[in-house]
């Protein structure tokens, strides 16, 4: 993977690599951890979740669901019924 970094970034980059030891590669794998640490945390679900994603599963093997169409055609609103214009 190759990136483009501005000349001041570079130094920066540099600059914190030689302080710390660390090689280039280390300094952005780090980096970019810490990035996705924070921008986009990874959450475990809680007990209750678990508990029913492993109901709705349940229900799946025994057959109980609905298919999308099937939803579709349940949520769509009935024709209307003709009525005479009035005056």
């Amino acid at each position: 993977m190759t990136i483009s970094l501005p000349p001041a970034m570079i130094k920066q980059v540099e600059r914190v690599r030689k302080f710390e030891n660390r090689t280039r590669s280390e300094l952005m794998r780090e980096a970019l951890r810490t990035y996705f640490s924070t921008r986009f945390p990874v959450v475990a679900a809680s007990k209750s979740e678990l508990a029913a994603i492993r109901q709705g599963r349940a229900q799946i093997r025994r057959g109980d669901y609905v298919t999308f169409d099937q939803l579709i055609h349940e949520l769509d609103t009935p024709p209307r019924k003709a009525r005479r214009k009035t005056a």
